[in-house]
């Protein structure tokens, strides 16, 4: 997850942006650089590493103009070298870029085909060449900056800066977060209230699909049609010792809305969106001949852990363990020699989790771990730890992380099996674009939030809830069940769609809801069967599916909620949004504590 600002200020910006990246270097900290203009054209700063680095640099040479943008980045698209850092730039603009361009591969031989000569591996540098094109053209960079917007596809948040027009910055977003910062005679874009808030406590939040130009005199918002529209001022309470919630109730919605992006920075960590393979990093054992791998966990992480079990062992072959992490050590199993084991945590803290990692390490085990915090115990006592780019979750409850999870472990699954050569070329790169394609396919579940929160107030009476689902979906019922369980504290249980004959079918009666996971795929025909059985006996179905579907489940289920159609390998991580959504909507209309539920805590750090 990348950091971006922009300033249009009354002194000189450079130590007005690098105060403000300060504020999100924990958005990544691979490179760093501002862009400002002076005398009316674009010079930059940039540097290698963390942001000390770039503080260095303009110690030496500083960087004068009252107008800028800035960046701290997690290098997930091209090496984390100067070259490749933001801010991108020719002669007319300058962008700093938060998220994923999906379509810049066909965008760039486009360009190049027109002559544009690219000087980097980013997709940035994909909308800085299309944007400056259009410059060249005669548009003013208002129209340009719209016209560029149609053409890119994926989720992302964007800041530029113009050469000739000192008093301007054009902002953008889509999936991924945008505020506006109003000063006295001083304007500001960033990321989050945390950046700004050494700036100014007045605050605009640009919605999906908008776009804004921001002068010394105020802002201008822009829909995705490029329409005027009104944005609400807000004073935001942020601190340098507090992240905001935005213009969003709680912390849990705001992170919510932050699975586009989280999931497009965590995939391009380990895929090339150019080659469409997988480039994993040195792991601490050899997928080509490891015997036996064992997954472990505790509560999202862990059902995260069981969706990589199906997946590891049906592409790569490897036969796999997954056991929750409080059981693990205590069952005390034996361990194959020379075995691996894959351990999931948010925290990096989560102490049964911690005591699983000792059991196997003692065991033999060369252990990788799946952490969002890169300084945590877990991180440092695994052989390896792959890192989820998930940025601060606040709310108990996971959200972000979990699909930050699920990413990682399915590049792990497609890497494994390339290297066992249980998948060829072909396969990888269908299985890339499926994840690719996930960012997108995100932010448009997001925007069926009204029908989800609809759907929410059938249930939230309800004592009892079932969720079903059929291979990977079996593990994103049991999540959908513990999402609701832990905020709402409605009784819900998730369950393998065939085993619901085998005694769950017993609690069917109108007054009991079942939330079916059933996209279409190898498995729809059988769990549609199992969904049928529920509602010949008065069970209310309401199934989250797909296109193809919607139609067979329409005669029977009493809502169907049709999400993007998507492949059925990636279909886990898309399906973990709406129930999580659903759930946060349930606790909220019946006014529970969302962000901080009765007798949990965020990291769970005793037995």
């Amino acid at each position: 997850m990348c950091g971006i600002v922009g300033v249009i200020g009354r002194a000189d910006a450079g130590p007005l942006l690098l105060e403000a990246l300060r504020r999100l270097e924990y958005r990544g900290y691979d490179s760093a650089g501002i862009a400002t203009l002076v005398n009316g054209h674009i010079d930059r700063r940039r540097a290698e590493g963390k942001l000390g680095n770039l503080a260095a640099v303009l110690a030496q040479d500083p960087l004068p103009g009252t107008t800028g943008v800035g960046h701290t980045r997690w290098a997930t698209h091209g090496a984390p070298t100067e070259r490749n850092a933001h801010p991108h730039a020719t002669a007319r603009v300058a962008v700093v870029h938060n998220g994923i361009i999906e379509n810049h591969a066909e965008l760039r031989t486009e360009l190049e085909a027109e002559g544009a000569v690219f000087e980097t591996e980013t997709d940035t540098e994909t909308f800085v060449r299309l944007l400056d094109h259009l410059l060249a053209q005669g548009l003013a960079p208002e129209a340009a900056f719209a016209a560029a917007l149609k053409r890119v596809h994926g989720a992302f948040a964007l800041a530029a800066i113009f050469a000739g027009h000192p008093k301007l910055l054009l902002g953008a977003r889509q999936g991924a977060p945008l505020a506006v910062g109003f000063g006295e005679g001083e304007m500001f874009l960033g990321s989050d209230a945390l950046a700004l808030a050494p700036l100014t406590r007045r605050i605009a939040y640009l919605e999906e699909g908008d776009w804004v130009a921001v002068t010394e005199d105020g802002a201008r918002f822009h829909d995705a049609t490029d329409q005027a529209v009104e944005r609400a001022v807000v004073v935001t309470a942020v601190s340098g010792a507090a992240v905001g919630k935005g213009n969003y109730r709680h912390f849990m919605e705001k992170e919510l809305h932050e699975h586009p992006a989280v999931i497009g920075d965590t995939l391009r960590q380990y895929l090339d969106p150019g080659t469409h393979a997988v480039r994993l990093p040195r792991l601490p054992f050899d997928p080509a001949v490891v015997p036996r791998l064992t997954l472990s966990a505790c509560g999202s992480a862990f059902l995260a852990a069981h969706v990589g079990r199906y997946w590891i062992e049906q592409l790569a072959r490897i036969p796999c363990d997954a056991d929750v992490a409080s059981e693990l050590r205590y069952r005390d199993p034996p361990l194959a020699p020379g075995g691996g084991a894959i351990l999931v945590s948010q925290s990096g803290e989560t102490a049964d989790t911690m005591a699983a990692l000792r059991l196997l390490r003692d065991g033999g085990q060369r252990v990788l771990s799946i952490v969002n915090v890169p300084e945590s115990t877990m991180a440092r006592l695994s052989d390896a730890a792959l890192l989820t780019v998930a940025g601060p979750e606040i709310g108990v409850a996971s959200t972000k992380a979990f699909t930050a999870q699920l990413s990682v472990l399915a590049c792990l699954a497609l890497g494994f099996a390339r290297a066992r050569g249980t998948i060829d070329a072909a396969e990888e790169e269908r299985l890339t674009e499926a994840l690719l394609s996930i960012p997108g396919h995100a932010a448009a579940v997001l925007e069926q939030d009204g029908r989800i929160k609809a759907l929410a107030a059938e249930i939230m009476t309800a004592r009892d809830v079932l969720f079903l689902g059929r291979g990977s979906m079996f593990p994103i019922a049991m999540e959908g069940a513990l999402k609701l369980k832990e905020i709402s504290y409605i009784h819900a249980e998730g369950y393998a769609a065939g085993e619901m004959k085998h005694g769950p079918i017993a609690l069917i009666d109108p007054a009991v809801p079942v939330i079916a996971l059933c996209p279409s795929g190898p498995l729809f025909e059988k769990t549609a069967s199992n969904l049928q059985e529920a509602a010949a006996r008065g069970g209310r179905i309401m199934a989250f599916t797909d296109a193809a579907g919607a139609g067979p489940l329409g005669r029977f289920a009493e809502q169907v909620i049709t999400l993007p159609s998507i492949d059925p390998f990636a279909a886990p991580i898309l399906h973990s949004i709406p129930v999580q959504l659903l759930a946060y909507h349930v606790a909220a209309l019946k006014g529970t504590d969302v962000d901080q539920p009765r007798n949990l805590a965020k990291s769970v750090t005793v037995e």
